[in-house]
C-alpha cells in the first residue's frame, strides 16, 4: 500500500506499484521506493540496447539488412539453413570484416603442363590416382609459400604478432550439396605429385560423404579454391582467416600470346589471390602470383 502522494507520483511516471518493493513501515511503498524502481528500470534499458547493438548493426556499426516480408511479392517457402552451411556463413562473414582484402589477378600458361599431364594419364592411374590440374597448383603453391614465407603465417588477434609456420598444409575448397568444406593436405611440400592427387581424392570422398574428421580440417596455412571445372575468368576468393591468403582458380582458356615474332594458341589459367594486407604487401602479392605462374608455365622449375 501506499499514500496518496506516491500514488501520484506512480501515475506521472507511468510505474505499476504492484512491482515496486517496499522498504516503508508495514510493507508501505514510499517515494525512494519509485524513484529507485525506474532508476534501475532506465539501467536495465540501456544494459539491453547495449547488447543488441552488435546484432541490430549487423556487426562493426554497420546498420543490419531490414527485415522484408517477401510473402507479399508472391509465394514464398522458408527453410532453416543447415548447420554446415551456417557456420561457413559465419565464418566467412567473420573473415569478410576483420581482413582488409586485396586481390592480385595473374595468368599461368599451363600449356605445358597439360600436355604433361595428359601423356602421364595412364601411367598414374595404373597406380590408382587421377591426375587432375589441382595437384599441380597444390605442389606448386607449397614450393611458392617455401619461397615466401611471409604468406605462410598468421596474425594474431593482438593485431601485432606474426606466427611464423616452419609446415606447409595446403588446404582444398570442395563444394559439397551442404556446403563448403575444406580438407588440408599437410606437409604438401614434402609429397609427390601422386601422393598429392591420392590423398585429395580420399579427402573429397569424405567430404561428399559427410566423414572427414576435424583434424583434417584444421591446420591450414594457404587454401585453393578452384572453379576451373566450371567456368569463369577471375573472381575475389575471401581469406580463410586465420590464414592470410587463398588462391582462387579459373578455367583455362587458349589465347594468342605474343611470343616476340608472332601470336601463338596458348593454354592460359587466370589467377586470384586475395590477401590480407596487414600481413602482406601488393608488391609481394604480385611476386607470389609471378612466381607461381612461372612454376605452372614450366613444371621442371619444382625440381630446383
Amino acid at each position: 500500500h501506499a499514500g496518496p502522494a506516491v500514488r501520484m507520483l506512480a501515475r506521472e511516471l507511468g510505474v505499476d506499484l504492484g512491482l515496486v518493493k517496499p522498504s516503508g513501515p508495514k510493507d508501505r511503498v514510499l517515494k525512494e521506493d519509485v524513484q529507485a524502481y525506474v532508476k534501475q528500470a532506465i539501467a536495465n534499458q540501456g544494459k539491453a540496447q547495449t547488447a543488441a547493438a552488435p546484432a541490430a548493426s549487423g556487426g562493426a556499426g554497420i546498420p543490419a539488412i531490414p527485415e522484408v516480408d517477401f510473402s507479399q511479392f508472391g509465394e514464398i517457402e522458408e527453410k532453416p539453413m543447415g548447420r554446415l552451411l551456417k557456420m561457413g556463413a559465419t565464418n566467412l562473414h567473420r573473415s569478410w570484416l576483420n581482413v582488409p582484402h586485396v586481390t592480385q589477378f595473374d595468368e599461368a600458361d599451363i600449356t605445358e603442363l597439360e600436355s604433361f599431364r595428359k601423356a602421364m594419364k595412364a601411367e598414374v592411374e595404373a597406380q590408382g590416382a587421377k591426375l587432375t590440374p589441382l595437384p599441380f597448383m597444390v605442389k606448386a603453391c607449397a614450393f611458392a609459400l617455401r619461397k615466401f614465407p611471409q604468406f605462410n603465417v598468421s596474425l594474431k588477434g593482438d593485431g601485432e604478432t606474426l606466427v611464423w609456420k616452419n609446415y606447409v598444409h595446403i588446404g582444398i575448397a570442395v563444394d559439397t550439396p551442404d556446403g563448403l568444406m575444406v580438407p588440408v593436405v599437410r606437409n604438401a611440400d614434402k609429397k609427390s605429385l601422386i601422393e598429392i592427387a591420392k590423398e585429395m581424392a580420399e579427402l573429397g570422398k569424405k567430404a561428399q560423404t559427410k566423414k572427414l574428421k576435424r583434424d583434417e580440417m584444421t591446420g591450414g596455412c594457404f587454401t585453393i579454391t578452384s572453379l576451373g571445372s566450371i567456368g569463369g575468368t577471375a573472381f575475389t576468393p575471401i581469406v580463410n582467416a586465420p590464414e592470410v591468403a587463398i588462391l582462387g582458380v579459373s578455367k583455362a582458356q587458349m589465347k594468342p600470346v605474343w611470343d616476340g615474332s608472332t601470336f601463338q594458341p596458348r593454354l592460359m589459367m587466370p589467377l586470384s589471390l586475395s590477401y590480407d594486407h596487414r600481413a602482406i604487401n601488393g608488391a609481394d602479392a604480385a611476386r607470389f602470383t609471378a612466381f607461381l605462374a612461372d612454376l605452372l608455365t614450366d613444371i621442371r622449375r619444382l625440381l630446383l
